[in-house]
């Protein structure tokens, strides 16, 4: 569905999801990379409740609205499921993913989060989240006309 044809709702929706997500951050600390490379030692597992909750949360939702056979309001998607196969660029991307994560002490969403709290020496890492991505498009769209598909249907 186009821009023009959503609910007039849904940006200012995105917005107040995105303020509530960022509070989650911060109430959570996760925006301070000394505690997540803590959690990925395991020497502090607070985040795991956090992450747990949010998870179940996500989860019992996702399941339940995608058995109701209803639309989203704002978005007038059905809900569902949208599987993807386990193949090479999954594994890789989540690798390359969770070794950033690991280097750095934190992932996209807290690094904007970390941003906001003043951490600017997490703009070394916000820069390797952008050029890891402009370089994972450019791969994709050297590798499309090998046969590979750059975008899978919803």
């Amino acid at each position: 569905m186009s821009d023009s044809g959503r609910h007039p709702l849904f940006l200012p929706a995105i917005l107040v999801g995105g303020v509530v997500f960022g509070f989650g951050l911060g109430l959570s600390q996760m925006y301070r990379p000394e505690v997540v490379l803590r959690f990925l030692q395991l020497s502090d597992l607070g985040l795991l409740f956090v992450m747990g909750g949010a998870s179940l949360v996500a989860g019992t939702a996702f399941t339940v609205l995608s058995r109701t056979g209803r639309r989203a309001p704002l978005t007038g998607t059905e809900f569902g499921k949208r599987l993807k196969t386990l193949d090479r660029n999954i594994v890789l991307g989540g690798g390359i993913f969770g070794v950033g994560w690991g280097l750095s002490g934190i992932c996209p969403g807290a690094a904007y989060a970390s941003l906001g709290v003043g951490n600017l020496p997490i703009l070394y890492g916000v820069l390797g989240m952008f050029v890891g991505a402009y370089l994972q498009g450019y791969i994709r769209s050297l590798s499309s006309g090998a046969g590979h598909p750059t975008e899978e249907a919803a």
